[in-house]
């Protein structure tokens, strides 16, 4: 695999594959530098990548362009002309939060084929003291995580949460009734969610 790294992102990409695995359609909603794209090319039939900063979509297309079952789009999700139900899974890793949370969460719904598969591996805002302690718990262990597998920055933008997790539930509860989210180590919450 060319380039690979690690990172709090990418910790969570075997849990994201083994849940992509035998798919055929997918699309990685703000794929960055497509090392995830690359990844998800051997487990999947077809691969879309989307990300609106120029760099970020021209390295994915760069990393993937060996990879006939990935391509690569330069444009923002959200105006992005893309013809719903015709993904079998929709990802957004590290990506959600530099959206309209919201209207991204809407649009991945429509995106998805009947039995489709969502996915979210994100960040939000701690908010009250629930959020502190846990935020102050994972200090250690995800400082001992990043040290054991030599944690690296790939350069892509990056953006502070600014919706919480109470929000984020209470907008699951409106647009995606049964959505499955828990806290992750690495400072990431997983959510999880089927259109049946």
């Amino acid at each position: 695999m060319s380039d690979a790294y690690w990172n709090h992102n990418t910790a969570y990409h075997p849990w994201i594959l083994r849940r992509a695995a035998g798919r055929g359609s997918v699309l990685d909603a703000g794929c960055g530098d497509g090392l995830l794209l690359e990844r998800l090319s051997h487990v999947c039939s077809r691969v879309t990548g989307i990300d609106s900063d120029p760099d970020a979509a021209d390295r994915a297309g760069e990393r993937t362009a060996a990879l006939p079952n990935v391509r690569v789009l330069r444009e923002d999700f959200l105006t992005a002309s893309l013809p719903p139900a015709s993904f079998d899974l929709v990802i957004f890793a590290a990506s959600l939060h530099h959206m309209d949370e919201k209207a991204a969460l809407r649009k991945a719904r429509d995106l998805l084929s009947p039995g489709g598969l969502l996915l979210v591996v994100g960040l939000a805002k701690p908010e009250g003291p629930a959020d502190y302690l846990t935020e102050a718990l994972r200090v250690i262990p995800a400082g001992i995580g990043s040290a054991l597998h030599g944690e690296r920055d790939p350069g892509v933008p990056v953006r502070e949460a600014e919706m919480s997790l109470r929000e984020l539930r209470e907008i699951c509860e409106a647009l995606l009734p049964g959505a499955r989210i828990r806290r992750g180590l690495y400072y990431r919450y997983l959510l999880s969610w089927n259109k049946t």
